[in-house]
């Protein structure tokens, strides 16, 4: 199996890859160096998920400070950083934080490979003496066993290494690198965990610590640590998002709960008036109890945040913020404990949610006459927002893992707002790392702990390592990953047909958290092995497709024949040829056998029609999952029925997205229901999205195209809708679609970026006339109902009355 380095050096990452070793011509002498050295003892890897054994007691690890000063005697011309701190770090230089970055860098699987992060700092570096400081935090590196924690575990205590590279006016250069002359002291956090919160105690702060000139000799010699391979970050950095202020606030006992009105990712910023050794402690939690409390059960409890005044003067409060953990939160409740028992307590002066996420500036943008789609539209982003970080993560507080069938199920979604063709690399490399030798991959990635089956493992999971590749390629364009991920790709779908039987797959979780009779979890309204297989078929199409653009015919003909043996087994043992339905004509199972091409020929109009039924039936409610949800919607959509789509979502009053509303959600949840039990900002449900996109409004691209450089506009004027306004920013340019219903005409005005084309479809009814631009076309082919007007790039207007 193709090594993960292998995979970097073919997406010719700017910064170059590294061997297994630091001390290459990158990193030149620069050592791995440490506070104190982790015994191996302590060494629990994979984190255990749960607590872990009581006998390991807190765990309780030191966060340090390093630092190092050096002297520029002559003009500089240009100076460069590549840092990495496991598992966070932040960097100053002369007191001043390199980068705008958050919890820095990504988390990977640290047996395998830590990443690095390079920095232009010419501008931060003087004439003279100057001094480098780095403070580390635990991350995923290390886990400690206080507080709420989905696992626990430790791949090492916190280290760092770096190497700053001058390049003089002359032409020389120098190197400042790190090693064991370096000082280290523990710093003001005395505990942090991603999981548990962080505590800063503001009476350890060294002032001027990262300045030049500072009296380092308290502080020890660092240690060399044990190296970590280095690799290139891939995938964009966190950063610092919305800012949400001006909370609404009441007392409850001897506390004060802020409600920010929005559910996000973030951590709070404070500024307080105190004394010294006052205490500000904050609880941040999604909901609120009956007695208006915070409530964290379903977010994980204990999390809180501590912070220790070093008092604060009279004309200036003190400000703090955690840098090493984040949480979900739209409620924070604070109590200000003085430090002397019935003295005056501190006075939180303002307090501020301050939203983290990796999405990046907003590339798509959709609003509709509907104001409860328009309510759902921001319902899903802020679901999105939250769990875009290093990877795509389910939730913002309890577990933070990368569970991967989010990744393809939701990724067209977060295509049209969000440009994550980084983020795709970023899960393809993880998956890369976690896959097991025999082709396995599990279904969190980075695998930072093992679970138990049938959580360790569900191909509608696993095979985001066939589906992310391929749907970046037909996204971005992006044949090098592609490439570089076809190796992972044959070794998975090998795995699978070792894994079938008679070429059915039963296993895993099915359609998880569907709407049954039953509370919320694995599959209830679709047989297990329905889904499973689906999947398994569809990877299989996927390779025939990728083989034939990679010129593999020979891996092409085998995929191919192998597809054919899974489709006629999958409808021999799922397939009612009497009834014409698949299983128990779930939503889930029949939209599944539509999207993926599985139904005999001549029987797909049936199977559709069970398919509505179920929906009509239900009075227009759904039962789908987490996997079934998109397909039913894509069968819909596929075959114009975007009515029913319309209908199913286009209410509050059973368990959908107008639902979560209705009961106060702010951000997407777990389940349909919008049960508190579970998270209440979750990503995995928001499919809807992508039916905005390529549904309502219509932006879509051909079978055929790559890049969007083929486009498809084919906009929905369903149900009660009056007007939609839709831009995308694809990889060939910006695609607008805007149409308006009026009581005698239809129009749609478009624009399709230079160097694209695109194949316009409007609905119509015999005897309608289409205009372009204000002339009548004298002649317009239609086919089931809609226009087939190919354009080139340009702006357009068509109307039809």
């Amino acid at each position: 199996m193709k090594q993960w380095w292998s995979y970097l050096l073919l997406l010719m990452i700017s910064s170059p890859v590294l061997a297994q070793q630091p001390d290459t011509a990158i990193w030149k002498h620069a050592r791995w160096i440490a506070y104190e050295n982790i015994h191996d003892t302590a060494i629990i890897v994979p984190l255990v998920h749960g607590n872990g054994k009581k006998a390991w007691g807190p765990r309780k690890d030191i966060l340090p400070l390093f630092r190092r000063e050096f002297t520029v005697s002559k003009p500089l011309r240009h100076a460069t950083a590549f840092v990495s701190g496991l598992g966070q770090y932040e960097l100053t230089i002369n007191g001043v934080k390199t980068g705008d970055n958050f919890l820095e860098p990504g988390w990977t699987d640290y047996r395998k490979a830590s990443l690095y992060v390079t920095y232009d700092v010419t501008r931060q570096i003087g004439q003279g003496n100057n001094a480098i400081g780095m403070m580390l935090g635990n991350g995923f590196y290390y886990i400690p066993g206080q507080r709420y924690r989905k696992m626990t575990g430790g791949f090492g205590f916190p280290k760092m290494i770096l190497r700053l590279q001058l390049e003089y006016a002359d032409g020389s250069t120098e190197d400042i690198v790190s090693d064991e002359n370096w000082k280290t002291t523990p710093s003001p956090i005395y505990f942090s965990s991603i999981y548990g919160g962080e505590d800063y105690d503001a009476t350890l702060e060294q002032q001027g610590w990262d300045m030049p000139g500072f009296d380092a000799r308290q502080w020890k010699r660092a240690l060399v640590a044990t190296p970590v391979p280095l690799v290139a970050q891939v995938g964009p950095s966190i950063h610092w998002a919305a800012r949400w202020s001006n909370p609404r606030s009441w007392t409850s006992g001897k506390t004060t709960v802020y409600d920010f009105r929005q559910n996000t990712a973030g951590i709070p910023l404070i500024s307080v008036w105190g004394n010294k050794g006052d205490t500000v402690r904050i609880r941040p939690a999604e909901l609120i109890n009956p007695d208006s409390t915070v409530y964290q059960q379903a977010s994980g409890s204990p999390y809180y945040l501590t912070y220790i005044l070093k008092g604060s003067t009279k004309d200036k409060p003190e400000t703090w913020h955690p840098r090493f953990t984040y949480y979900g939160q739209r409620y924070m409740q604070v109590e200000c404990i003085p430090v002397i028992s019935g003295k005056l307590a501190p006075v939180v002066a303002e307090i501020i949610n301050q939203s983290v996420t990796s999405a990046g500036p907003k590339i798509g943008s959709f609003r509709c006459s509907n104001e409860l789609f328009n309510k759902t539209d921001s319902l899903i982003d802020h679901a999105i927002t939250s769990n875009t970080v290093s990877v795509f993560t389910d939730c913002p507080h309890r577990e933070k893992l990368g569970w991967l069938e989010q990744t393809y199920l939701m990724g067209p979604s977060v295509a049209y707002n969000y440009d994550v063709a980084a983020h795709n690399r970023k899960t393809v490399f993880d998956m890369q790392q976690a896959q097991y030798q025999d082709g396995k991959v599990p279904e969190i990635a980075p695998e930072f702990t093992q679970f138990t089956p049938p959580f360790d493992e569900s191909p509608e999971w696993g095979s985001a390592s066939v589906i992310v590749p391929w749907n970046n390629y037909r996204w971005y364009g992006d044949k090098a990953t592609l490439a570089a991920s076809y190796e992972m790709m044959q070794g998975y779908v090998a795995y699978l047909q070792g894994r079938s039987i008679n070429n059915i797959i039963s296993h895993g979780l099915g359609d998880w958290f569907d709407i049954g009779p039953e509370r919320p979890g694995v599959s209830q309204m679709t047989k297990m092995g329905i889904t499973a297989t689906a999947t398994y078929y569809y990877d299989l199409t996927i390779m025939v497709k990728v083989a034939t653009l990679l010129k593999k015919k020979q891996d092409a003909a085998k995929y191919a024949r192998q597809a054919v043996q899974v489709k006629a087994a999958f409808n021999k043992a799922f397939f009612d040829p009497v009834r014409l339905k698949y299983d128990s004509a779930s939503q889930t199972a029949n939209a599944m056998a539509l999207y993926m091409d599985l139904v005999p020929a001549g029987k797909r109009n049936a199977v559709l029609n069970a398919l509505i039924t179920d929906i009509r039936t239900r009075n227009n409610a759904l039962t789908a999952g987490d996997i079934g949800y998109r397909y039913v919607l894509q069968a819909l959509q596929q075959s114009d029925k975007n009515d029913v789509i319309f209908d199913m979502n286009s209410r509050d009053d059973v368990p959908g997205y107008g639902f979560q509303i209705k009961h106060g959600a702010t951000a997407l949840t777990e389940s349909w229901q919008a049960y508190e039990f579970v998270s209440n900002n979750h990503f995995m449900l928001g499919h809807l999205m992508e039916w905005f996109y390529a549904g309502v409004a219509g932006i879509q691209q051909s079978e055929e195209s790559a890049g969007f450089r083929h486009i498809v506009i084919k906009p929905s004027p369903v149900g009660d809708l009056k007007w939609a306004t839709c831009n995308y920013g694809s990889p060939s340019g910006t695609i607008v679609s805007n149409w308006e219903k009026t009581a005698d005409a239809f129009n749609l005005t478009v624009e399709i970026p230079f160097g694209a084309d695109a194949m316009i479809c409007i609905p119509v009814k015999p005897g309608t006339t289409v205009t372009k631009n204000g002339e009548r076309l004298k002649k317009v082919v239609v086919k089931n109902g809609r226009t087939l007007i190919p354009v080139s790039s340009g702006k357009y207007v068509f109307t039809v009355q």
